[in-house]
């Protein structure tokens, strides 16, 4: 399918590593320029030489509002942005209890607020023209609370309600604003996770599977780690859809029983 993003400008947050890079890795595949950001410039080479010749990589920590405009105006360098893709986020399993303040805001910074500071940048310049879409990744934990995972879990849950509200600000414009919500995923972190539990417990990493699908997450259909690849696929779908506004993509697995959403 031919998805119309030739020669259009892709900025991915976070896109050297896991579902970030799966999104700048489609979004090249069908002919767009793809820009990343991190804080390395060897991992962005890296991932911009695994991506393909059209990706480049900045070195921009949107945790600050230097980040955010040192990013933008990398990416202006190869025209308007048409496709935003606010990716960033840190994940940990946590003792409510025991996470002070200081890791309270690290979270908010990291999830929620690298978001607002490059859409405020991005989303203005996409209304000014009358084109371009913007997407959060939020994830199944927005809904799907988790006990051990707060702070990640509550900040996921801000990522759909900023999103929602930024999408109320392009009534009756050609500029739309989704979110985007995956389940878990096998990417290094996940798989990270998982390969440290195995060695904890002595056992192999497919039992500690096995056993996060039966008592963890019983009501997931398809019983395993989902490809990164498929959310590049299903991001990119969602973005390019022109009756897509205002609203979220659950790409958990079926882990939610839900019939809406």
């Amino acid at each position: 399918m031919d998805f119309g993003i030739r020669g259009k400008v892709a900025v991915v947050t976070g896109g050297a590593t896991g579902i970030g890079h799966a999104i700048a890795r489609t979004f090249h595949e069908e002919g767009a320029t793809v820009v990343i950001n991190g804080r390395t410039q060897s991992k962005l080479d890296a991932a911009c030489a695994a991506i393909g010749p059209d990706a480049h990589g900045v070195v921009a920590d949107l945790r600050t509002a230097e980040g955010a405009s040192a990013l933008a105006s990398f990416a202006a360098r190869f025209g308007s942005v048409d496709f935003l893709v606010n990716n960033i986020g840190v994940f940990d399993v946590c003792d409510f209890f025991e996470v002070t303040d200081e890791q309270w805001m690290d979270y908010f910074q990291h999830n929620v607020m690298t978001a607002v500071r490059i859409s405020r940048i991005v989303l203005k310049d996409m209304l000014a023209r009358n084109s371009g879409a913007v997407c959060f990744i939020s994830s199944e934990a927005a809904i799907r609370s988790i006990g051990n995972m707060t702070p990640y879990s509550v900040t996921k849950t801000a990522i759909l309600g900023l999103s929602r509200s930024l999408a109320e600000l392009t009534r009756g414009t050609d500029v739309r604003v989704t979110s985007y919500m995956p389940g878990t995923t096998a990417t290094e972190s996940v798989e990270g996770y998982f390969e440290g539990l195995a060695r904890e417990q002595g056992r192999p990493v497919e039992a500690c599977l096995a056993d996060f699908y039966k008592t963890v997450q019983p009501s997931n259909l398809v019983q395993r780690l989902i490809d990164p690849a498929m959310h590049g696929r299903g991001v990119v779908q969602l973005m390019t859809n022109t009756a897509m506004n205002g609203v979220c993509h659950r790409a958990d697995g079926g882990t939610i029983r839900a019939i809406f959403g």
